[in-house]
């Protein structure tokens, strides 16, 4: 018999095997991880799920605002000239800059309509403005008797590529469609430059040298916007914010894998035991287990990468509809996205380190038997916990002092940095508590809540995870009734879904139009003069809505402000006329004749300190809630202090409708004058996307505006919403780890079955671990909650500990007993059946 040599051995380096053994243990891993994926499919799902919202949400949160520098082109900066005669000298004191691309626009009423649009002159091969023009079909036009139109331009002339357009006296052939991928909204017909005559406005793009001002070009520095001013430099963008909204998320998914990874490295004991039989050193078996987190955060991150990209792709179009702007298919923040997937791998080998260590503790002996080891008890005190929870207080006080003088950004975030990790120090520590309220409890329950304290260094990151997810939601929550309690600074939606207002054009905030944005404005050509035209245009648009129901609004040039610090009032004060009374269901006889205001703002008439400002100081549309307080006692002969104020339930709520108006009694009393300043139609149904364009081209004709429902979330839909997201995480979170700890006791449950233990034991041990994890992270959730608000209110000078008082009591008790009782009840009805094998632990 003849021996051979076919390989060489590999020469070990080092007393752990070198570089071969490490090579060796990473391949066992790989095969391990591909054959035993399905067990970790509850991480990687996480993970995929959380990289492909991360890819989705980032690109829709930095995409959707306008591009930075929008309206600068390549160029540093602007110049926005009015037309005129000096056009030509300013122009030309610009070029003695450097170069320069100028773009020339004149205005164009549509016949038949109060829209408008720009005649254009742009070189489109200009130094500066190739990115504020793109040509869709056909090609730019070249000489004075070519035009290029926008689609939308096209499809309101019902032009096409090869028609020839009678426009302004001349006639121009459409030799393309053009558009402003930075802005869809900007429709213009593109012509040669020098072909607009008298243009209204002029935009001069151009790059000031290094070491030159801009304000050293002369008087034209007056006109000069540079693309620095023009874009905002705030600590807190999209970016940053997606960001740390991902480190969040990734830390949940830490804290949910770290019992994965130790259920997963029991359930390969016997294989770790025999490797290291064979000589592994401890280095080795951590990094079996490590390398298997590492796998599986970076095959989840690559495949959630992939999905998010996907569904990113099939969105775009409707993005770039909504956000009136072109976006390129990959225009997508990597500066988020590549720390969000190396987020994913290192929180997968942090999460796989612990059991990594625990697993290296076990005796070979042990490991080869299949009998885990006894746990570790673990004393650690809860002061570090406490400590962090009051520095955090301290921090959010500072960030919340500073509020709206422009810092605190820093100290905020560190705040709930810091508050975050005080809540993963105290869960092991209330995980103890419960053990020991459990004492005198019956058995089952008594096991359970032992077995959370024994293994608490499991169950404990499982107690941190709902603790955060109840956390973001009843701080949402807290804040939530905090902002919308406000009765001054009111806040929700503006109107109902049926509910429009039609202004005139000297009506609404401010005058000159209603907050709605709709087209038009006062224009001297279409403005109905007077009262009955304006209420005629009115009950137009009301019967094309099929609405009877039409309210005249009235103003008296009359306001409410608050003379003390926190926010000033904002809205309008419309006059309670008898037939907005009558409108709403409210019998004069239900009126306090004293009564100068009534309102459904609840707790207004407790306020101290009101002001009814009227004459020069009250034009009746409020201000925005935000400045300085009035002073003490104010000016007799300008306004009322202290008026009379009732509370009625039945006026609407709607932050633009009538839900605050002086009563015809102040109007007397005081000597003041109404005029109509709009008026409220409510339809049997809300009105379509056609009605509402037909009513705004009505009211538009004639310089009147309208205002229709906001997108703005009520009070309730962002409790709810809040609440169930909240409630779900949590038991999604409970739902993992009581499979996890279920699995890793299944040696005390096959005890159990083994001594004649009945089901309903099962099942009450499953449902005293689901009812404590539920109610130890519900009550450290939202504590931690009151401990970020109470922080951040302590000396804020617009949101006190005062507006606190408006607590979310039902959605709280939702978080704080539903969900530990919901989650009793479904770990009762999942649990209860008995061990397929009771003497011994099968063999993998």
């Amino acid at each position: 018999m003849s021996t051979a040599l076919r390989e060489r051995p590999a020469e070990a380096g080092a007393a752990n095997g070198g570089v071969p053994a490490r090579r060796a243990v990473i391949r066992w891993a790989w095969r391990m991880f591909r054959r035993e994926w399905r067990q970790q499919t509850l991480v990687l799902a996480l993970i995929v799920v959380a990289l492909a919202a991360t890819v989705i949400g980032a690109a829709v949160a930095t995409n959707t605002p306008p591009p930075a520098g929008a309206g600068f082109g390549t160029a540093q900066d602007m110049a926005t000239l009015p037309g005129g005669p000096q056009l030509a000298g300013q122009i030309a004191a610009l070029r003695q800059v450097g170069p320069v691309d100028v773009i020339e626009n004149q205005t164009v009423a549509i016949p038949g309509s109060i829209n408008t649009y720009d005649l254009r002159a742009q070189d489109p091969h200009g130094a500066f403005g190739g990115p504020m023009l793109s040509l869709v079909s056909g090609h730019f036009p070249a000489g004075p008797g070519q035009v290029a139109v926008t689609p939308g331009v096209a499809a309101t002339f019902s032009l096409r590529i090869g028609d020839l357009w009678h426009q302004g006296g001349q006639v121009r052939r459409i030799t393309g469609i053009v558009q402003n991928p930075q802005s869809l909204l900007d429709e213009f017909a593109l012509v040669a430059p020098g072909q607009v005559s008298r243009p209204s406005q002029v935009t001069v793009l151009f790059t000031v040298p290094r070491g030159k001002h801009p304000s050293s070009i002369g008087s034209v520095s007056q006109y000069v916007v540079t693309r620095q001013d023009a874009v905002a430099s705030n600590p807190l963008n999209p970016e940053t914010i997606v960001l740390g909204l991902v480190t969040v998320g990734m830390l949940l998914i830490a804290l949910v894998a770290v019992g994965g990874f130790t259920v997963l490295a029991q359930r390969r004991l016997r294989s770790l035991g025999m490797l290291g039989a064979l000589g592994a050193t401890d280095r080795n078996i951590r990094l079996v287990v490590r390398v298997n987190g590492v796998l599986v955060g970076v095959v989840g991150a690559l495949a959630g990468a992939v999905l998010g990209l996907a569904v990113w792709l099939a969105y775009r179009p409707r993005l770039e509809a909504s956000a009136h702007h072109l976006i390129g298919p990959f225009q997508l923040p990597w500066i988020v996205i590549g720390p969000a997937m190396a987020l994913a791998v290192v929180a997968t080998y942090f999460a796989a380190s612990r059991p990594a260590r625990a697993i290296t503790r076990i005796p070979i002996v042990a490991a080869l038997s299949g009998r885990p080891a006894p746990p570790k008890q673990v004393h650690r005190s809860a002061l570090p916990g406490v400590v962090l929870f009051v520095v955090a207080a301290a921090l959010l006080s500072y960030s919340g002092k500073s509020n709206g003088n422009g810092g605190g950004a820093l100290e905020l975030v560190l705040g709930i940095v810091l508050l975050i990790v005080a809540i993963i120090l105290l869960a092991p520590f209330c995980l103890v508590i419960l053990a020991r309220f459990g004492r005198r409890t019956p058995i089952a329950i008594r096991l359970a809540l032992r077995d959370l304290a024994r293994y608490r260094a499991r169950s404990g990151s499982a107690l941190s995870a709902i603790s955060l997810g109840v956390f973001i939601a009843a701080l949402v929550c807290v804040l939530t009734a905090q902002r919308y309690g406000n009765v001054l600074d009111y806040a929700g939606p503006n109107l109902a879904s049926n509910q429009i207002i039609v202004y005139t054009p000297n009506g609404g905030p401010g005058g000159g139009g209603g907050p709605g944005q709709g087209p038009g404005g006062s224009s001297p050509s279409g403005t109905a003069s007077t009262p009955q035209a304006q209420a005629a245009v009115a009950r137009n648009i009301a019967r094309a809505l099929g609405s009877g129901t039409i309210i005249e609004l009235d103003q008296a040039g009359a306001s409410l402000q608050h003379a003390a610090a926190g926010r000033s009032w904002s809205g309008p004060v419309y006059v309670a006329t008898p037939q907005l009374l009558a409108a709403f269901g409210i019998k004069a006889s239900e009126v306090n004749p004293d009564v100068d205001i009534l309102t459904m703002r609840p707790g207004l008439s407790g306020l101290s300190q009101m002001q009814l400002v009227y004459g020069g100081n009250g034009n009746g549309s409020g201000g925005n809630g935000n400045g300085p307080p009035a002073s003490w006692p104010c000016p007799k002969g300008q306004c009322l202090a202290n008026p009379v104020i009732q509370e009625v339930s039945a006026l609407p709520s709607g932050t633009s409708a009538p839900n605050t108006v002086i009563t015809e009694h102040a109007i007397h009393a005081l000597g003041l004058h109404t005029s109509p300043a709009g008026w409220l139609i409510q339809a049997p149904h809300p009105p379509t996307a056609a009605q509402i364009t037909g009513a705004r081209r009505t009211a538009g004709a004639a310089g009147m505006t309208i205002e229709t429902k906001s997108s703005t979330p009520s009070s309730a839909e962002i409790l709810n919403y809040a609440t169930a997201f909240g409630i779900v995480l949590a038991l999604g979170i409970l739902a993992m780890t009581i499979g996890l700890i279920r699995s890793e006791t299944a040696g005390d449950l096959r005890t159990l079955a083994a001594t004649g233990a009945s089901s309903l034991t099962r099942r009450e041990l499953t449902a005293a671990t689901a009812f404590a994890l539920a109610l130890g992270g519900a009550v450290l959730g939202t504590v931690a909650a009151y401990v970020a608000a109470i922080g951040y209110a302590w000396d804020n000078p617009l949101d006190g500990l005062s507006e606190l008082s408006s607590v979310p009591a039902r959605q709280l008790l939702f978080i704080l007993v539903g969900m530990p009782v919901i989650a009793a009840a479904v770990g009762w009805l999942l649990a209860g059946r008995e061990p397929s094998v009771i003497s011994r632990q099968p063999l993998e």
